[in-house]
């Protein structure tokens, strides 16, 4: 589907934007996983968050709508059927943490997804949890479907070669059914969602500096059930308030949003670029939530690298984006990760944004932009990635003409209603 997107005159008004997807998948998966019956509310939407829910009323947890917003889960106390298809979509934060959950029951359980998923690298999860014991059997060059056949497991010490959430959160997750203390080392903090939320239902979780330990047990398997409102996804806001830093007026306010602080790397990369935004903090547990506010600012060119990454990596298009409109030449390094996300955002990107006219050079682990540089408009391709769509979405807001993305239905993947609250921003 192709869908155009006209420059705006001004970007103005507030939101509160859809439920953080991360946090969702890990709400939904835990309220299956625990004894009792849970009550999640947000505005959880997006197809990766349903795949999460179809595995797990696969698996035997009841979802009910409520009302909107409200799902409540009747868990089963982690007692599942022994043997399973499940099937992930385009989801690898649900096959990945699935994986782990899965590795200690016994029985054997095939994640599955579709073609895009199908690509993305699994060996970085099967390889430890086969080191805790679990048989992991996947393609033959690493890659979906993965076939999990659980048991007991052995606790151990993993010291991870690319620092990364889902992978933390696998072993973790197989951690809690192993026999002792399951330990992930890493060389850059990854986000931390996992292990906030099971510090907060009550797991052992120890945490020192480079590694976090989880201690094996039943805490999870027999909690009574849990009510948690999750907060707005940084992810879905960083598209609005990239938009208002480089729209020629602007005032967003983004409210009730998630400021984790392994999420945040999006803030400190704007703030460095000379954003004008402003943060304003309004709870903390089991997660940091606040408000945004951004205005537009006169940015500079900045390098985004090391432990920035992982904090910022699903934000690094839009980082890029606003690089071709800073004074100077940006440097975006140590970001391989891009590449084996939905696609290889590297080079999407870099083809996109030459086609609307900027200048940007690829590198194997990243990027190099200069500016500022005009946009012009054109066709983009956002090669079935929701990130790519809705980055060239709001290239096209601040574009001379419009841009025409192909592939935008990709965009209802993390954010269906995202040309909905277009409507109430633009002008």
């Amino acid at each position: 589907m192709d869908r155009s997107f006209s420059p705006a005159a001004r970007i103005e008004g507030t939101l509160e934007v859809p439920a953080d997807k991360s946090i969702a998948h890990r709400a939904l998966m835990f309220a299956g996983m625990a004894a009792g019956t849970s009550r999640i509310s947000g505005k959880i939407s997006g197809e990766d968050v349903n795949s999460t829910r179809r595995c797990m009323e696969a698996l035997g947890a009841q979802v009910v709508e409520e009302g909107p917003g409200v799902l409540v889960v009747t868990g089963t106390g982690w007692s599942i059927p022994a043997e399973a298809n499940l099937d992930c979509g385009n989801s690898g934060t649900t096959m990945r943490l699935l994986s782990g959950a899965l590795a200690g029951r016994k029985g054997t359980f095939t994640l599955s997804g579709d073609p895009s998923l199908s690509r993305r690298p699994m060996l970085r999860v099967a390889e430890p949890l086969r080191l805790m014991g679990a048989g992991v059997e996947t393609s033959d060059d690493g890659r979906p479907p993965l076939t999990i056949r659980g048991g007991s497991l052995t606790p151990v010490i993993y010291r991870s070669p690319v620092p990364s959430a889902q992978v933390k959160s696998a072993i973790l997750l197989a951690g809690l059914q192993a026999d002792g203390l399951t330990t992930v080392q890493e060389s850059a903090p990854s986000r931390d969602h996992t292990e906030r939320i099971l510090a907060w239902l009550g797991c052992r979780i120890l945490r020192t500096e480079g590694q976090i330990s989880v201690q094996g047990g039943d805490q999870l398997f027999v909690h009574p059930g849990f009510e948690l409102q999750l907060p707005g996804d940084l992810s879905s806001a960083a598209f609005w308030l990239v938009a208002a830093i480089l729209a020629p007026a602007a005032e967003i306010r983004i409210e009730g949003v998630g400021l984790n602080p392994g999420r945040t790397g999006i803030l400190d990369i704007l703030t460095a670029m000379g954003a004008d935004l402003e943060i304003i903090p309004t709870a903390d547990a089991p997660e940091p939530v606040g408000t945004v506010v951004a205005r537009p600012g006169l940015l500079r060119a900045t390098e985004i690298s090391g432990a920035t990454i992982p904090a910022a990596v699903d934000e690094l298009p839009l980082a890029a984006l606003a690089a071709t409109q800073a004074e100077g030449t940006t440097v975006i390094r140590d970001a391989e990760e891009l590449k084996v996300k939905e696609t290889d955002r590297i080079a999407v990107l870099a083809v996109g944004l030459r086609a609307l006219g900027a200048k940007v050079e690829d590198r194997p682990d990243g990027l190099i932009i200069e500016g500022p540089t005009p946009l012009g408009g054109g066709r983009v391709n956002a090669a079935g990635d929701h990130r790519m769509a809705m980055t060239f979405a709001v290239a096209g807001l601040i574009a001379r003409v419009p841009v025409t993305v192909t592939g935008w239905e990709a965009a209802s993947v993390s954010y269906p209603g995202f040309l909905d609250d277009l409507k109430k921003v633009a002008g």
